[in-house]
C-alpha cells in the first residue's frame, strides 16, 4: 500500500467524531479510535467504548459501512449497498464460513468486540491479495496478543472489562492474561456475556434476549528469522432471539484453530504460511423463544459447517514499491436438517453435504513514481461446488414436493467456475496536503450454497429476511462487477476530508425473482391452504443485472486543542437494470456528526446520526418504505488512575421512536409490534464501562 503523507496520517488521526466514544487525551493521540490510510480505516476496538453485544456495529463509524440487523448477534455487514457474502471477513487473517443457513452467526459475530485489538475496513476496492473474493469490500479483525519483550524474563499483563447497560439489563464481563519474553508469548481469555428483551418506546422487542460465551488460548514463538503462533478459541452462544428470522438460536458451538508460521529473511523478503478450520454446529427452533405455533408446526433445524484453509504468501521489496506472490484455499462443507420433535415422521433434509472449494493465486505490485503511486492485481480463482442428495416427508406425500426432490438429486450439481479478478489504482499528490485518488476493478463471486443447492421453498436465504420462501438455481453464473471509484484526500494541521465517489455494474448479479419453477409455486399455495397461512408465491435466485453507485467520506476539523468536530457522509444507490426496480435493503441517505472535548484525563462528546427516508425500495421483494429520523448519543470517559478507566453514556437520549431501515421486520408474535411490520430501534439506553489494566 502507498505510504500515507504525514499530514494525512495526522488529520485522519485527529478524526474522533463519529468514529468513536473513547478516552482520548490531548497528549496521547496515538491512542485515538480510527486510523486512516488510502485504501481502509482501522478501528482500535479496544479503545472503542462498544456495549453492543454486536461487533458488526463498529462498522457503522467507517465511511461506506452499515449493518443488516436481524438479532442482537446477528448483525450482517454492509458496505456500499453488499452484504453477506458478497463482503469478504477474515478473523486474524483466516476465513470461517457460517453454520447457519439463514445467517445467524454470520462470520462477524464470532469476533467478540472485547477479544479483538482492532477492526479493519477495506475502503473500495480491495486489494487482491487481501480476500479471494471481495466482490463488496473487505473486513479484516485482529485478535489481542502479547507482544515480544526484548529480554529473557517473562512478564506478565492483562485486562479486566466489564459493562453493563439499561436497554436490555445486558452485562459483559472478560479478562485476558498475557505472558511473553523475547521467545514466547501466551494469551490465555475468557468472556461472558447475557442480556434480556430489548425495550422501544412503545414496549420490547420479543424475543432479542442473547448469552454468549468464548474462551481463547494462543502460543507464540519466535527464534531468529522464524516464528509460530497456534490459536484456539472455543465459542458457546446460547439462547439468542432473532426476531427478522423464522427461527430463534437454540445454541452454536464452535472450534476455531489456527496454525501460522512467517520467515523473515531480511527487511525485505518475507513469507507467511498459514494454516486454519473451524467446526460449528447450530440448533435454532421456532418455539423455544417466540410464542409456539400449533405442536404440528414446530420446527427445529440442525445444521453444522466444517471449514479448512490456507494460506501461503511472500513479499519481496525493491526501491520502487513491493511483489505480493501468493497462492491460498479455502473449503465448506454444510448440512442442514429440520425436523418436528412433536411428529417423528416430519422431516426436511435441508442441505446435505453442500460443498463449496476455492483454489486461488494471485499477483499484487506496488509502485512509486516521484508524485505518484499505484497499485495493480490480477487474481484468479477456480471454484468447485456439489451437494449430496435429498428429500423431505412431504416429497412422498405431495407431487410438487416429490417433483422438486427428484429434479435435484437427478440434476448435475456439480459446478465449476473461473474467475478472474484485475485492478489497477493510483494515487497522485499535488502538494503535501492533496492526494488524488482513482480505482478501476473487475471483481468476481461465485454462487453461496444456498444460493445454488436450495431446493424447497424455505426461507434459508443467508439472512435476506424479506418474508419470502425461495428456491436455488444449480445453473446460475457468477457475479462479476465492474468498478470504478476516484476522490482525495485533504489534510492540514486542522482539518481532514476524505470523499469517494464509485459506480459499480454488476452483471449476472444474483437476485431473488419471481419464480417460474411450477412445482415450487405449486407448493406453496398448497401449503398456505393446508395451514391457513398466506405466504406469497416463492421467488427462485437468479442472475439479473444491477448496477450500485453513490458518495460517502469522512471529515474532521480540529478546532484547538481541546475541541473537535467530525463526521460521515454516506449515499448509496442500488438498480436493476433489467427491469425498473430497486435492490432489496439498501441503506439510505445518512450522516452523522460529532463534538468532541479531550483533556488530560478525560473526554465528552455529544453525536448526531440522521437517517434519511427511504423509498426507493424493492417492488419485487415487497419492501415496506421507512421514515427518516434523527438520534443523539451522549458519552465520557475518565481515566481514574494509570491502570483504571471509567466510561459512561447515553444513547438516543431523547427516547426517540424509529424504524432502521436495515432493521428487518417482525417474524414473532408480540403485543408490541404486529407481525410483518419492520421492527423498531431501541429505546434510551444508559450504559457504563470500567476497564482496569494490569
Amino acid at each position: 500500500m502507498p505510504t500515507p503523507s504525514p499530514h494525512l496520517l495526522i488529520g485522519a488521526i485527529t478524526a474522533l467524531g463519529t468514529l468513536g466514544n473513547i478516552p482520548a487525551y490531548a497528549d496521547q493521540i496515538e491512542e485515538l479510535l480510527v486510523v486512516g490510510t488510502h485504501d481502509k480505516r482501522t478501528i482500535d476496538v479496544s479503545e472503542a467504548l462498544l456495549i453492543s453485544p454486536d461487533t458488526a456495529q463498529l462498522l457503522k463509524k467507517a465511511p461506506g459501512a452499515n449493518v443488516n440487523g436481524n438479532g442482537p448477534l446477528t448483525g450482517i455487514p454492509q458496505y456500499r449497498g453488499m452484504y453477506g457474502p458478497r463482503i469478504a471477513t477474515a478473523l486474524d487473517g483466516k476465513q470461517l464460513a457460517s453454520a447457519g443457513p439463514n445467517w445467524m452467526d454470520p462470520p462477524l459475530s464470532y469476533a467478540a468486540s472485547s477479544q479483538l485489538q482492532s477492526l479493519e475496513i477495506y475502503r473500495g476496492i480491495v486489494p487482491v491479495s487481501v480476500a479471494q473474493e471481495s466482490i463488496g469490500g473487505a473486513i479484516e479483525v485482529h485478535s489481542k496478543r502479547a507482544d515480544y519483550t526484548h529480554s529473557s524474563d517473562f512478564q506478565l499483563s492483562g485486562q479486566v472489562m466489564g459493562s453493563a447497560q439499561s436497554i436490555n439489563g445486558g452485562a459483559h464481563l472478560d479478562g485476558v492474561l498475557y505472558g511473553a519474553n523475547q521467545n514466547h508469548r501466551v494469551k490465555i481469555a475468557a468472556m461472558t456475556e447475557a442480556g434480556d428483551d430489548a425495550e422501544f418506546p412503545g414496549g420490547e422487542i420479543t424475543p432479542s434476549e442473547y448469552e454468549r460465551q468464548r474462551y481463547d488460548i494462543a502460543y507464540g514463538f519466535r527464534t531468529g528469522q522464524h516464528s509460530i503462533a497456534l490459536d484456539y478459541t472455543y465459542t458457546d452462544t446460547g439462547e439468542t432471539g432473532t426476531p427478522a428470522l423464522a427461527m430463534d438460536i437454540e445454541y452454536f458451538e464452535g472450534d476455531l484453530l489456527s496454525l501460522d508460521y512467517g520467515f523473515a529473511l531480511d527487511s525485505d523478503f518475507s513469507v507467511e504460511a498459514s494454516i486454519y478450520g473451524s467446526q460449528l454446529d447450530h440448533g435454532m427452533t421456532n418455539y423455544h423463544l417466540r410464542q409456539a405455533p400449533a405442536p404440528d408446526r414446530w420446527r427445529q433445524n440442525i445444521a453444522d459447517s466444517d471449514n479448512i484453509g490456507f494460506k501461503l504468501q511472500s513479499t519481496l521489496k525493491d526501491d520502487n514499491g513491493s511483489w505480493e506472490l501468493g497462492v491460498d484455499g479455502f473449503s465448506e462443507a454444510h448440512n442442514s436438517d429440520i425436523d418436528n420433535p412433536n411428529n417423528p415422521m416430519f422431516f426436511v433434509v435441508n442441505f446435505n453435504e453442500a460443498e463449496r472449494d476455492i483454489l486461488g493465486v494471485f499477483l499484487e505490485r506496488q509502485q512509486d513514481w516521484a508524485a505518484w503511486s499505484g497499485e495493480f492485481g490480477a487474481r484468479y480463482n477456480y471454484v468447485t461446488m456439489d451437494a449430496g442428495k435429498v428429500n423431505a416427508s412431504s416429497a412422498m406425500m405431495m407431487p410438487p414436493a416429490q417433483i422438486l426432490r427428484d429434479n435435484f438429486n437427478d440434476a448435475d450439481r456439480k459446478q465449476t467456475d473461473n474467475n478472474i479478478d484485475l485492478l489497477a489504482k493510483a494515487w497522485y499528490s499535488t502538494s503535501d496536503s492533496t492526494r488524488w485518488y482513482a480505482g478501476i476493478a473487475q471483481k468476481y463471486r461465485s454462487p453461496s450454497y444456498q444460493e445454488r443447492y436450495l431446493w424447497m421453498p424455505l426461507q434459508a436465504t443467508g439472512g435476506l429476511a424479506d418474508g419470502y420462501t425461495y428456491t436455488g438455481n444449480i445453473e446460475l453464473d457468477p457475479e462479476v462487477s465492474r468498478q470504478l471509484e476516484f476522490g482525495l484526500d485533504f489534510s492540514n494541521d486542522v482539518f481532514t476530508i476524505s470523499p469517494r465517489f464509485f459506480y459499480h455494474r454488476v452483471d449476472d448479479y444474483i437476485q431473488g425473482t419471481p419464480s417460474k419453477v411450477a412445482p415450487a409455486v405449486m407448493l406453496v399455495r398448497m401449503m398456505n391452504a393446508s395451514n391457513g397461512s398466506n405466504n406469497p408465491d416463492p421467488l427462485q435466485f437468479n442472475n439479473v443485472d444491477a448496477e450500485l453507485y453513490g458518495f460517502d467520506m469522512d471529515w474532521a476539523w480540529s478546532m484547538n486543542e481541546h475541541w473537535s468536530l467530525s463526521g460521515i457522509v454516506n449515499y448509496v444507490r442500488g438498480e436493476r437494470r433489467d427491469i425498473d426496480d430497486n435492490l432489496y435493503r439498501i441503506a439510505p441517505p445518512n450522516t452523522s456528526v460529532r463534538l468532541s472535548y479531550l483533556s488530560s484525563n478525560w473526554s465528552a462528546g455529544v453525536e448526531s446520526v440522521l437517517y434519511a427516508s427511504q423509498d426507493d425500495v424493492s417492488e419485487t421483494n415487497s419492501e415496506k418504505e421507512t421514515a427518516g429520523y434523527g438520534l443523539v448519543n451522549l458519552s465520557t470517559t475518565w481515566q481514574a488512575t494509570s491502570s483504571l478507566n471509567l466510561a459512561a453514556g447515553v444513547d438516543n437520549v431523547f427516547d426517540k421512536e424509529y424504524e432502521d431501515h436495515l432493521g428487518g421486520y417482525n417474524r414473532a408474535e408480540n403485543p408490541d409490534i404486529a407481525k410483518g411490520s419492520r421492527l423498531p430501534g431501541y429505546g434510551t439506553n444508559v450504559f457504563v464501562r470500567a476497564v482496569w489494566e494490569f
